[in-house]
């Protein structure tokens, strides 16, 4: 399904967290906090310069709006609320 945000909004996919801490302990889905990070699916009618298609962002705790599409969850994200983009 085609989907395109409207206004100053991008629609994103979080990012595959890691089951297991760096140590080897694996952490139970209950136990890990929300994701802070995705990878930017679509972006809306920005002309600020912000976060491109394919761009992994950080954004506010929480913020965004979750949906599915496709059988998997997306979020929408107003362009105040993405933080910053990951190089």
């Amino acid at each position: 399904m085609k989907f395109k945000p409207v206004g100053e909004r991008v629609l994103v996919k979080a990012v595959e967290r890691e089951e297991k801490t760096r140590s080897g302990i694996f952490l139970p889905d209950t136990a890990e906090e929300k994701p802070q990070t995705a990878e930017v699916v679509a972006v809306g009618d920005s002309s600020n310069g912000g976060p491109k298609e394919g761009d992994v962002i950080v954004f506010a705790k929480y913020s965004g709006t979750e949906l599915k599409l496709d059988d998997e969850a997306h979020m929408i994200l107003d362009s105040e609320d993405v933080l910053g983009i990951m190089e």
